[in-house]
């Protein structure tokens, strides 16, 4: 039992901290029987069935020759033969994401470690991979691509134009952060050659951040970033011979500027490749075949919407990488709202052809596994509920799905399927059970680890608790999902001030029946406790699956439809007997921050107070992929723009107002408080403003700043919307 302990507290690290590219997934091994663990400097293969422990790899292995102890590794991959690991140290971010540093190679044969890219500045190295051949490494450093020989070090570089503006295998900070695209390069299935983008940014502006306090003489730090109504960078995929060092441009129809390639890979077992290309819109999707050696494309398959088409990053957990292969590459898998639900398809690669896969008036939430061999596709949705995840399957005819999770436990389920489909990783939360993990076989869902889901969640649900899920239908007809925890010892006779917490723009929702959905972390003490009511609603626009009418209902209308949701829904909340009118606050982040500001300046009846964090004031300041993404192009509808902009309704301001935000902030710029300022004064609106100097998006930089912040919050909320019944 000792041993799936442990099995427990990693599968609760891997499961419940989130699945996402950079995440440090449960990593199977090739037979799907066992996974690998990194623990204590060294690499354990775990059996998943026993839970039994096996030391690969120990810590004098992976011990640098004349350091004291092993490497801290922050990342681990095996090679595809799983002879050779390859490890990542000494990490830093790159704007969000820690995706620069070290690359050792340790070769469980000959037990040899050495450092890749010796020579190369410290901490350079970018998305090492080994070739599907096993002898190669290829890597970016300094927006160059290089590759490296195994057996003798021998490194050679394969571009030599990389510079911060003319970038090789790997991306700008707008294609980062709207597509999720970070690693910009893959091995060809011969090993004899490299795929990548190159992103030309020299037109693209830099927006320039004021660093005033680590010298005497502020200086400024560029950011490449194109605002709304701005072209985007030029971006392109060329193929390099590792032999010749020559690069063969990829002749993508469209203009290389007004269109977007967020997805690249090789085709199986060919010396092709298969590409998504978005215009500038993002309403129309193009896959492409491109011929590796002439470069000549052929589109295969077309997609439109009224609205916008998504990219993968939107239905995996925000990775970009991989395609999903059917019949040796002769067909794949694909994610379409196009029947009016986000469904899976298989398209054909040579006709173009499609097959629904998952026919029925649902969402599939994400994509997780599927079996050629098996006839098994495994996904998770929620139909009917929004609120929670499940795992369902159905076989690759397009039959309907079955549900796998019990339905005796609802909420939220999250599973890592191993190779074989034959077991998973399992974790299981709700708003009344903390998170737990197991094992399970598959497809009858079967506890390996002894675990009864059924039984905690039936005895959890018997446990008194202050929060409720529930339903309010507005005016307009609209139904929102909703969380309300209430405070202790409540009293329906008396009054309680409510406090909102907001998000409502397409990147997020907030109503999970999840473990802690309904906390909030920044205020400082117990809410409940000191006489709150905490209540939090989704809007129209969220990426909740509801269908595509809901989500795409925004376009357009980004700050207009989204906040009259929320102040409609705020509307039959006041109607409760025991909500004190006089007292409704409203708080949120980044997109939440911007409807705070919404909320406040377009329905100043409702609310008395709101704290907006790091807020986007001015939609036209915001990047263009995601703002052209929801609102179209300036060029063409400004006039939506303007009328979604908290600036433009500031001079309603009736509450009292907190506004927080960074001034390194390279996301949602400083730029914005400035302006709203400016804004407010014009108007002779009194408020409160705090900035964090050299803070990113997420204000969490430096001693002491998590608390201050949290100081501030709670403070301002005390203060502007006394808590306790009256």
């Amino acid at each position: 039992m000792q041993s799936f302990n442990r099995l427990f507290l990693l599968l609760c690290l891997v499961l419940i901290t989130g699945m996402g590219a950079y995440a440090q997934n449960l990593k199977w091994n090739s037979a799907g029987d066992a996974f690998y663990q990194a623990r204590e400097g060294a690499i354990y293969a775990v059996s998943a069935t026993t839970g039994q422990q096996t030391a690969l790899v120990t810590t004098a292995d992976l011990t640098p020759a004349g350091a004291s102890k092993p490497l801290s590794t922050r990342r681990f991959t095996f090679t595809p033969d799983e002879k050779g690991l390859l490890l990542f140290t000494n990490t830093q971010r790159v704007w969000r994401y820690e995706t620069r540093g070290d690359y050792w190679f340790y070769s469980l044969a000959s037990k040899k470690l050495r450092q890749l890219g010796k020579g190369l500045p410290q901490a350079s190295l970018m998305f090492a991979k080994i070739s599907p051949d096993g002898t190669k490494a290829a890597y970016v450093s300094r927006h160059n691509l290089y590759v490296e020989d195994l057996a003798t070090g021998k490194t050679e570089q394969l571009t030599k134009d990389g510079t911060r503006k003319l970038i090789n295998g790997t991306f700008d900070w707008a294609y980062e952060e709207e597509f999720g695209c970070r690693d910009g390069f893959r091995w060809s299935p011969d090993s004899k050659s490299i795929a990548y983008w190159q992103i030309d940014a020299k037109n693209i502006r830099d927006f320039l951040m004021i660093n005033n306090t680590d010298s005497i003489y502020s200086f400024t730090v560029p950011v490449e970033y194109p605002k709304a109504g701005e072209n985007p960078s030029a971006c392109k995929v060329g193929v390099v011979n590792l032999q010749t060092k020559k690069t063969t441009w990829m002749q993508v129809p469209g203009d290389p500027v007004q269109h977007y390639i967020p997805r690249m890979e090789w085709i199986p077992g060919t010396g092709r490749l298969i590409i998504q290309q978005l215009n500038r819109k993002q309403n129309t999707s193009r896959l492409m075949i491109l011929q590796a050696a002439t470069g000549k494309a052929n589109t295969i398959f077309t997609e439109k919407d009224d609205a916008w088409v998504d990219v993968k990053s939107s239905w995996d957990d925000g990775d970009i990488t991989g395609w999903d292969w059917l019949n040796n590459g002769k067909s794949f898998l694909w994610v379409s709202e196009k029947d009016g639900w986000r469904h899976v398809y298989e398209i054909d690669v040579n006709s173009g052809t499609e097959k629904l896969l998952t026919p029925g008036d649902y969402d599939v939430i994400n994509l997780l596994q599927y079996s050629e061999a098996g006839r098994q596709l495994y996904f998770l949705a929620s139909p009917g509920d929004a609120t929670g995840q499940y795992l369902f399957k159905t076989d690759l005819s397009g039959a309907a799905a079955t549900r796998v999770t019990p339905k005796d436990q609802p909420g939220t389920h999250k599973y890592e399927i191993s190779p074989n489909g034959k077991v998973a990783g399992h974790s299981y939360e709700s708003h009344l059970l903390s998170p737990a993990a197991e094992f399970v076989s598959l497809p009858d869902h079967k506890s390996i680890s002894g675990k009864d889901f059924a039984a905690e969640a039936a005895n959890a649900a018997k446990r008194p608790d202050n929060t409720s899920y529930f339903q309010v239908t507005t005016a307009d007809g609209i139904t929102l999902d909703a969380w309300m925890t209430k405070p202790d010892n409540f009293d329906s006779t008396k009054k309680y001030p409510v406090v909102f917490f907001v998000y409502g723009e397409p990147a997020s929702f907030k109503i999970t029946d999840s473990w802690g959905a309904a906390n909030n972390f920044l205020y400082d003490g117990d809410m409940a406790k000191d006489g709150y009511i905490y209540i939090s609603l989704d809007n129209r626009g969220t990426p909740a699956p509801k269908g595509r009418q809901w989500r795409k209902s925004i376009y357009r209308k980004v700050g207009l439809i989204n906040a009259r949701d929320q102040a409609m829904g705020a509307k039959e909340i006041l109607k409760l007997p025991y909500v004190d009118k006089d007292r409704i606050a409203v708080w949120g982040w980044s997109g939440g921050g911007s409807m705070t500001l919404n909320l406040l300046f377009q329905y100043p009846e409702i609310y008395s107070a709101g704290i907006a964090i790091a807020a986007v004031a001015n939609e036209l300041t915001y990047d263009n992929i995601y703002q052209e993404r929801y609102m179209g192009l300036p060029a063409e509808n400004r006039e939506d723009f303007i009328a979604g902009s908290p600036i433009t309704h500031a001079k309603n301001l009736r509450g009292k107002l907190l506004y927080i935000h960074g001034t390194g902030d390279d996301n949602v710029h400083y730029q914005n408080a400035e302006m709203l300022i400016n804004e407010l004064i014009k108007h002779k609106k009194i408020f409160q403003m705090m900035a964090y100097p050299n803070r990113t998006h997420g204000i969490y930089e430096g001693e002491g700043t998590s608390e201050h912040l949290s100081a501030l919050y709670t403070q301002f909320l005390k203060e502007n919307c006394p808590p306790g019944a009256k």
